[in-house]
């Protein structure tokens, strides 16, 4: 049975394109919609398993849209959207509200060469279509108006003191969402400085940097230059990119540096893990990866429990798509299998 989509964008060229992508994918039956006001006064009629859905709409935007369908009707929505700093703003924030995922139109909002990013757009669609939908306003909103502790210790080499070195989490569909929720738990005082490999697009990772450094209590960074990795930071790596750990005479970096054909997705998880075993002792890593299809990190996070490190799986019942945890989690390569909701706190345990 095919997949019904509903394809919502003010532009008529866009809906032509998106539903002729899906169309000719074959398993796929696509309707549109003009504005976020007739996609409501589909939704109930057509009863969609998927809805792509535009940010900039007259009478209705794609925000108050969405925010109208997790109320009303919930639904896996993906949002596509151009790659300005607003659209990156308004798209995360989507995506804490409830959506599954987003495509970035390559060429602004009325996208000429959209085709670009079509086997992009049906494999997030048909993803989608099966994944678990988050319940907005999760922790992040009950932490944002919570001043940075003022226990936050000076900013330290690492290596000085305490059992473990360098937290690395990664994650992909469904990661900036559960990231706005799980970083702000981690104190002030935790005893490693944390690196993250989030699969994300370049020009969205400075706004998610940004909003992440509002909410949490440790500095979050940008990796958009070489950094010195310190005790109360946190490195996002910059997308369509690879972020690696290297030592230099001074103690360790982060730095970010091109992407290769040898890893599939990036900012590469995998590539990131990798790096670290070369300079640190794995049994003073701690790891998590986090919802995200695929099995990027499952090898290398694998390789870090053997080596006597700790790993966290986050559990199926709280990931939006189950493959990157779930392949760890097959592998044996996780220490403990752990739903979203308990992931912060057992980091902290491990990470005095």
């Amino acid at each position: 049975m095919p997949t019904s989509v509903l394809v919502v964008d003010d532009s008529a060229l866009m809906r032509r394109a998106l539903k002729g992508i899906l169309a000719e994918a074959g398993d796929f039956e696509v309707h549109t919609a003009r504005n976020g006001v007739d996609a409501l006064e589909q939704m109930g009629r057509l009863q969609p398993d998927v809805v792509t859905l535009d940010i900039n709409m007259p009478e209705m935007d794609g925000l108050t849209c969405l925010a109208r369908i997790m109320q009303e009707q919930p639904t896996p929505v993906v949002m596509v959207s151009s790659l300005t700093e607003h659209n990156a703003l308004v798209t995360l924030e989507a995506l804490e509200l409830g959506a599954v995922d987003y495509v970035p139109k390559p060429g602004g909002t009325v996208s000429l060469n959209i085709d670009e990013v079509s086997a992009d757009l049906i494999s997030k669609v048909r993803n989608a279509s099966s994944a678990k939908l988050k319940r907005a306003g999760g922790l992040s909103a009950r932490i944002k108006a919570q001043s940075r502790q003022a226990a936050a210790p000076p900013n330290r080499d690492i290596g000085a003191v305490g059992a473990v070195d360098l937290v690395l989490i990664g994650s992909s569909t469904g990661g900036p969402a559960l990231l706005s929720d799980l970083l702000p738990q981690l104190p002030a005082t935790l005893g490693a400085p944390v690196v993250v490999a989030q699969h994300i697009p370049a020009s969205f990772t400075g706004a998610l940097a940004r909003r992440l450094d509002e909410i949490c209590p440790l500095r979050v960074h940008e990796v958009d230059r070489v950094m010195k990795v310190q005790r109360g930071n946190i490195y996002i790596g910059r997308g369509n990119a690879d972020v690696v750990v290297a030592r230099r005479t001074d103690g360790l970096i982060v730095k970010s540096v091109p992407s290769t054909v040898e890893y599939r997705w990036h900012p590469s998880v995998d590539r990131l893990v990798a790096s670290a075993r070369r300079y640190l002792d794995p049994a003073r890593l701690v790891c998590a990866l986090l919802t995200g299809m695929g099995d990027d990190g499952a090898k290398e996070m694998t390789a870090v429990k053997e080596g006597g490190g700790r790993t966290i799986a986050e559990a199926e019942e709280t990931a939006v798509v189950w493959g990157m945890p779930g392949e760890l989690s097959r592998r044996g390569g996780a220490t403990v299998v752990l739903p979203a909701y308990e992931i912060a706190d057992k980091l902290a345990d491990w990470v005095r």
